[in-house]
């Protein structure tokens, strides 16, 4: 299958290699290793996805899940029971379809995130895709501390063919997001996406300027859909979840960005950070072009992540889907 090779189902599945070195061997191992289903089986699955970055909370809830579904169902063999499995972690991540209706309505959209995350990229990706989906994107160049973000959100500005508020490196980044609310309004932009400096979450002042921000834009542009994306850098693992926690605590999170999923052992950590805050994965990065950030899709991910064939034509559908709304899929990042 071509499709599949070239699409993004292709993409994430090899992006996914080293997670599922990490994870899923470890798993075929244990239904293979076993010759019963008992408590040293379900023992080592435990391990095997704590292991795996899949958290502690997730793993009970898909292991207990499991427990209940072998008695229901009289299941002897091990091997039995891997689509149980697999079809429980789908179930721990999945989004609800409202978590893009920033993307239908008048919105504001403020990226956070720590120093490295991709942040920036990120921010000029969704610009291309919501540009290509015929919606009018004013950008906030809010990030004043770093030389370069100004200099490259504006050249991902101007592959998407948008435009950019900013202000002078070292200015108050609040007063950069006050004139960008208000040319907003004033343009009728349909959404506004927001680059902020990269925080240690450890930093309080940086955090106040978080919450300062957030109250601008409240009083300011009141009747606009709200999004507080934080990008996380999936190699970090337990780490992105604790940093997720904490800017959870100063600003309302709608909606978690993973990158660098094609650069980890750690893509488990999908399934713990939505198990763990209740907050949705929205969009996976495996790559530097606009077409490597798609929306998240629980069965694709875990589909991906288990390389389980997809032979209904789903891959093909949703690819085509993919490409559909991108232009120029040449874009680096």
């Amino acid at each position: 299958m071509k499709e599949e090779k070239t699409g993004f189902f292709g993409r994430l599945k090899a992006g996914l290699t080293k997670t599922r070195d990490n994870i899923v061997h470890g798993i075929d191992a244990v239904f293979g290793g076993f010759s019963s289903i008992d408590e040293d089986f379900y023992e080592e699955l435990e391990e095997i996805l704590i292991m795996g970055d899949i958290g502690v909370k997730a793993t009970e809830e898909i292991l207990d899940k499991l427990r209940e579904q072998v008695k229901e169902n009289h299941i002897k063999e091990p091997a039995d029971c891997r689509q149980f499995l697999i079809q429980n972690i789908k179930d721990q991540m999945n989004v609800q379809e409202t978590a893009y209706d920033f993307e239908k309505e008048q919105s504001v959209v403020l990226v956070i995130g720590v120093n490295g995350v991709g942040k920036t990229t990120t921010v000029g990706k969704l610009a291309g895709k919501l540009k290509a989906q015929g919606r009018k994107v004013l950008l906030a160049a809010a990030d004043t501390f770093r030389a370069a973000a100004g200099e490259q959100l504006n050249e991902w500005a101007h592959r998407a063919g948008v435009d950019v508020i900013g202000g002078s490196e070292g200015a108050d980044p609040a007063s950069v997001i006050y004139d960008a609310v208000n040319a907003a309004k004033a343009r009728g932009a349909d959404v506004l996406l927001c680059d902020t400096a990269g925080r240690l979450h450890n930093k309080k002042n940086l955090m106040e300027e978080l919450k300062k921000i957030n109250r601008i834009i409240d009083k300011e542009f009141p009747n606009a859909h709200r999004e507080n994306l934080v990008v996380l850098d999936s190699t970090t693992g337990q780490n992105a979840l604790q940093q997720a926690k904490e800017f959870g605590e100063v600003a309302d999170l709608t909606g978690i960005i993973l990158t660098k999923m094609d650069g980890t052992a750690k893509g488990g950590i999908a399934v713990a950070i939505q198990s763990e805050l209740q907050i949705p994965v929205k969009y996976v990065g495996v790559g530097e072009t606009i077409e490597d950030l798609q929306k998240f899709d629980a069965d694709s991910f875990v589909d991906a992540l288990f390389d389980v064939p997809r032979q209904d034509g789903r891959a093909a559908e949703t690819d085509e889907a993919c490409k559909g709304g991108d232009h120029e899929g040449t874009v680096v990042g």
